[in-house]
């Protein structure tokens, strides 16, 4: 079994944009991810699409988040990639073993209730809580351009010090 990859960098990706006052390139989060910009913009074309993300052009230009961190669920997110969480391989049934057909039945019913389980999870917790979790959690490419460490945004509901 995997996992979904698009969903783990949507997260990620969002994640960060949470966290920081100014916009992130493809480029930037694409060497985030060990990935190229291309698969970026695309995982990340679809969260736009969603309204989730707003995408500029230009010098400053880059992705950020279409509204407050508190107002984006995981869910939201997931629904945007719009591709199971979990994959199953499951064998090819020879045309004469109606066993595996019957557990391939099964198997199929097992992971749309855990796909759903799942849903229901995704949808009480926010990008908010995702990037608050990520405050606890020192990452070597949480740096400005000049290597200085980045200072995290503050996200809704943060008490100031």
């Amino acid at each position: 079994m995997k996992q979904n990859g698009k969903l783990a960098l949507a997260l990620h990706s969002l994640g960060h944009l949470a966290l920081r006052q100014t916009p992130m390139t493809s480029e930037a989060i694409a060497a985030q991810n060990q990935t190229h910009p291309v698969v970026v913009r695309r995982v990340l074309g679809r969260l736009r699409d969603a309204g989730l993300l707003l995408s500029e052009k230009g010098h400053a230009g880059g992705w950020r988040l279409a509204k407050p961190a508190d107002q984006i669920s995981v869910a939201d997110v997931y629904r945007a990639i719009d591709e199971p969480f979990l994959a199953i391989q499951l064998p090819q049934a020879p045309p004469e073993c109606s066993i595996v057909a019957a557990m391939q039945g099964m198997v199929r019913a097992a992971m749309a209730e855990a796909e759903a389980v799942l849903h229901s999870h995704f949808a009480r917790q926010s990008i908010a809580d995702l990037a608050r979790a990520m405050q606890g959690h020192t990452h070597d490419h949480q740096r400005d351009p000049h290597g200085h460490p980045e200072k995290p945004a503050s996200l809704p509901g943060d008490s100031p010090l």
